[in-house]
Formats: C-alpha cells, sequence, structure tokens
C-alpha cells in the first residue's frame, strides 16, 4: 500500500469501512456542499493555492498546509484519500493533493482513481453533511527532492542533463493566454527556454465515460517522442502546479524515476521580469510535435 498511488472504489470503500482512511475533497466549497463522499473532509486550498518558492514562500506553504491537513485529521497513521469530480475536471487538482501531501512528507497517501464519478458508479454512499474533526498535528517533513525552486529552474536552463517540461494547454505555451484563470491574468506569456510540450491532456484517456491515465506504454511513447525517457531528470512545470502534478502522476505510474515539480510555475516565473521568457511561435531550437489545426 505504501507506493500505491491510484486507489480503486472498493478500495476506498474498504479502507473506510476498516477505519483507516481519511477521504479529503479538494473541490471548492459550493461544490463539497452540494454532495461529497460520506464522512469527507473539505480542504479547498489544495487546488487553489498560488505557491511562491523562495524560502519564505516554502516556509509559508508548509505552515499553511500543515495547518489545513491537521484539520481535516492527518496525523500520519490513516491513508489519506484525495478526490476531485474526475481525474481531468479540476486540472489534476486530487493529484495536486498527493504530490502536496508527498513533498510535505505524509507517509500514507492515494488518489481515488476516476473521483466522485468513479465513486457514484460503484454505488458509494454521497451526501451533504459537513465534517468537521478534531485537529491533530500533521506530521511535517517535508521532503526537498520533489519540489523545485525558482532559483534551481533558472539553474537547470543551462544544465543540459536536466529536461524541462511544460505541460499547460496548448495557447499558454503558444504564448497566446497567460493562464487558465484569463489571458492577461499573469503578467507576461510564453515559455520558459528549452523546455519541450507535452500538453498534459494527452496522458489521459477519455474514451470511457470516466476519464483515466493512458497505459504505461502510451505515456512513455508520448514523452520519447519529445525526447524523454523514464530515468532522464525531469522538472515539470504548469501555471500553479495541479496540471504539472497530473503529469507527474501519470509518468510516475509509467515507470520515470525522476521527476520534480516547479511548483512556482509560470505564475511565479511570469511575475519575475529578470527572468528569460521565449514568447510568440516557439524556436526552431525547441522540440515539439507538429501543432494540430
Amino acid at each position: 500500500m505504501d507506493n500505491q498511488l491510484l486507489f480503486r472504489p472498493e478500495e476506498v470503500a474498504a479502507l473506510i469501512q476498516a477505519g483507516q482512511a481519511i477521504v479529503v475533497d479538494i473541490r471548492d466549497r459550493e461544490s463539497y456542499q452540494a454532495g461529497h463522499i460520506s464522512g469527507a473532509v473539505n480542504a479547498p486550498d489544495v487546488f487553489s493555492y498560488l505557491a511562491e518558492t523562495s524560502p519564505e514562500g516554502l516556509q509559508a506553504l508548509q505552515a499553511q498546509f500543515a495547518e489545513v491537513f491537521g484539520k481535516v485529521g492527518l496525523d500520519g497513521q490513516k491513508v489519506a484519500i484525495v478526490y476531485e469530480d474526475a481525474l481531468n475536471t479540476r486540472y489534476g487538482g486530487s493529484c495536486r493533493g498527493l504530490w502536496l501531501l508527498q513533498y510535505l512528507g505524509y507517509p500514507k497517501v492515494g488518489i481515488l482513481d476516476g473521483g466522485l464519478r468513479a465513486w457514484q458508479a460503484f454505488g458509494g454512499t454521497v451526501d451533504t453533511a459537513a465534517v468537521t474533526p478534531d485537529s491533530v498535528s500533521f506530521p511535517l517533513r517535508p521532503r526537498a527532492e520533489l519540489l523545485v525552486t525558482k532559483e534551481q529552474m533558472l539553474a537547470a536552463l543551462a544544465d543540459p542533463a536536466i529536461k524541462l517540461l511544460d505541460n499547460r494547454d496548448k495557447d499558454e505555451w503558444l504564448a497566446e493566454s497567460s493562464s487558465p484563470y484569463g489571458k492577461d491574468f499573469a503578467p507576461r506569456k510564453g515559455r520558459i527556454p528549452g523546455a519541450v510540450w507535452l500538453e498534459w491532456y494527452e496522458l489521459m484517456d477519455t474514451s470511457q465515460p470516466i476519464a483515466a491515465f493512458k497505459s504505461a506504454e502510451q505515456v512513455r511513447a508520448l514523452a520519447t517522442e519529445r525526447g524523454l525517457r523514464p530515468d532522464d531528470d525531469i522538472i515539470i512545470y504548469c501555471f500553479k502546479g495541479a496540471r504539472a502534478a497530473n503529469t507527474f502522476v501519470a509518468m510516475q505510474l509509467a515507470g520515470f524515476t525522476r521527476l520534480r515539480i516547479y511548483l512556482g510555475s509560470w505564475n511565479e516565473w511570469s511575475r519575475d521580469e529578470s527572468l528569460p521568457i521565449e514568447s510568440g511561435l516557439p524556436k526552431g531550437a525547441v522540440r515539439m510535435l507538429p501543432l494540430a489545426g
């Protein structure tokens, strides 16, 4: 169980029945109040938080989420099961929850495979009763090896051994929009120089009613087309780290072993005018697939 990332609804139901899980709903409060897995707690900050990766920013991140996760009862003993509507509905919010808990050092964490939609298809109970557990002390043990700071990202630009992966939406990659929150939400549009592009949607199988990650073979094939191998040192970024976390999970499941996330991502990078960007159409030196119409 310690290395398990995805939990099927029946596995989550069994953990709940045994009193061994805390189920964390990362959706906004309105969605949670309209109906959630019975007994689930709500932690919307997991999705909405915009991180800064300065020493002060990381200290604030760790303090905030140690408090958030302590308030929902995560003391290190029970398995934290994170979920959203489905794996592709909130820009990978449940994956961001898993990655945050991993970064903060929580020992037992997984994602409800298929999210609330899969739970309902399974026949799991849903209600509207708010859950407020007793606060506990969250076991904070940050794992710096999972996170890249702004300074580390800048240094990586000059290191050919490090691969940079941009998995934002097409309009962001092409510098037509600065973010999913609006074209001009961030002050600059563009890409971090030298990054390759693999849109996060490409790693999702949406051929069935409930979205899932593509197979390990399919994910590796898509990565290979971008020059990415399972043993490469890869830094993933998006706008704020949610889509990057979704890709982090998909690639981890596919056997990639040296993955890190630049959590500040484009929201932080674009706000520092001293940092280099590439805008407009990608330069020929940047590897990418031909664009679809």
